[in-house]
């Protein structure tokens, strides 16, 4: 499979774990190892990952946010800040892929815009 593919997964998994409360483990139960490595990587740093969040998106708070917009950027924000294996120029472009497959009109600029404000605040090359 895929590591684009583990990604979609990963942030889907991130999504049902939001919307149906159940717990990430069992939402990840028979994942590939990257897709584990993602979506457990992101919720153990979820809280300084949805502060960043909040800090780039003006106007808008976390909660306030789809649900899978939301899974979408905490993905890529954990690639970006943890993840030496993926250059920041990958996770960004994969992030709005996703947001432009599977959320709303506006999802792609936004998490474009939030993800480059963040690569240019940790100096990471895009």
């Amino acid at each position: 499979m895929r590591r684009s593919d583990q990604r979609k997964e990963a942030v889907f998994a991130l999504y049902q774990r939001d919307v149906t409360e159940r717990e990430l483990a069992d939402v990840l139960e028979g994942a590939k190892p990257f897709t584990r490595e993602l979506a457990e990587g992101a919720d153990a740093h979820l809280d300084a990952i949805d502060a960043e969040i909040s800090s780039l998106s003006k106007g808008w708070t976390i909660d306030r946010m789809a649900p899978l917009d939301r899974a979408v950027l905490r993905i890529a924000l954990f690639e970006l800040h943890h993840s030496v294996a993926v250059p920041a120029e990958i996770a960004i472009d994969e992030a709005v892929g996703l947001a432009a497959e599977f959320c709303g009109a506006d999802a792609p600029g936004f998490v474009n815009g939030i993800l480059g404000a963040a690569a240019r605040e940790a100096g990471v090359a895009t």
